[in-house]
């Protein structure tokens, strides 16, 4: 799922990057942000509203909405659209509206 060939743009991956989402080990690379590396992992849902419960997806990308709000080593409310990916965090879908762990 991530862009390998462009016309213009030219796209160096970095070291491999391994951390935890919802319990599973997944792969991104250094550059990428939170999100970038779950949405080339096939992740599409990264949430969901506090109130209605609907999904929330990767919209924005530049951190001014708040559909991409997961919890992310034990803190409640990151926007991940702009969170740098770290080796070995630990990110989790986030329930309602975040709780302190």
């Amino acid at each position: 799922m991530r862009i390998d060939n462009h016309p213009i743009l030219d796209f160096k991956r970095g070291k491999e990057i391994r951390f935890i989402y919802d319990g599973k080990e997944m792969v991104g690379y250094e550059g990428d942000t939170i999100a970038s590396a779950l949405h080339a992992a096939g992740v599409r849902v990264l949430g969901y509203h506090h109130k209605t419960g609907r999904a929330r997806g990767f919209y924005c990308a530049i951190g001014n909405c708040s559909s991409c709000l997961m919890t992310v080593n034990g803190k409640p409310n990151v926007r991940v659209c702009v969170e740098e990916l770290k080796e070995g965090m630990v990110v989790e879908t986030q329930r309602g509206k975040g709780e302190l762990k």
